[in-house]
């Protein structure tokens, strides 16, 4: 990797983890230069605007969520142990401390609104994207249509229900809380033989 691409990636994990804690509207880049001991001007010319810089954000996070989370899902298991392993995966991501205020892309979820233009809609394509994929995962483990588009719902909501429950409240048994709720769902969701 050049120097130039070398300097992005550091730039954008610093970028990410300050979204994480502070959103991405408190992201700016006289914030970052600061933080990275950096110039604005050299800082500025990688990203040429706030909003570009807040999409290049989006943008890393997801790239960092499809290798720790998505691509690390074991390929020849079973549909219900993969949509196990993606929420340990999910709460792992939550938990990171490379996330001092948890999940990033969550975070953005609350923040952003349409009047964000470019940041909202790329966040949207994103959080459809995964819509998407969680609700295949559930019809593979054998969900009907409409179950398998409640299942996905009660998944993020889980999720959801994880970071508070782990991030605000520090609730030890958060994990295990997150993994009943998966296995009712999953209970109801997918038909026995």
């Amino acid at each position: 990797m050049d120097k130039g691409l070398q300097t992005r990636a550091r730039i954008l994990d610093t970028a990410v983890k300050l979204a994480s804690r502070n959103g991405l509207g408190g992201l700016t880049i006289g914030r970052l230069a600061e933080v990275l001991s950096l110039s604005k001007a050299g800082l500025f010319a990688h990203f040429g605007s706030k909003e570009a810089l807040q999409q290049a954000v989006l943008d890393h996070a997801g790239s960092l969520y499809q290798t720790r989370v998505i691509a690390q899902l074991p390929p020849s298991a079973s549909p219900q142990v993969r949509l196990r392993q993606l929420l340990k995966k999910c709460m792992d991501w939550i938990d990171d401390p490379a996330f001092p205020g948890g999940c990033p892309i969550m975070s953005a979820c609350f923040e952003l609104t349409p009047e964000d233009g470019e940041p909202w809609n790329n966040l949207v394509a994103k959080q459809r994207h995964f819509q998407t994929l969680l609700t295949g995962m559930f019809r593979a483990a054998g969900a009907p249509p409409a179950a398998a588009e409640q299942a996905a719902f009660e998944f993020r909501s889980i999720t959801l229900g994880y970071q508070h429950s782990s991030r605000v409240l520090g609730n030890p048994k958060a994990r295990k809380l997150a993994q009943h709720a998966l296995d009712a769902t999953l209970a109801h969701a997918v038909p026995v033989p």
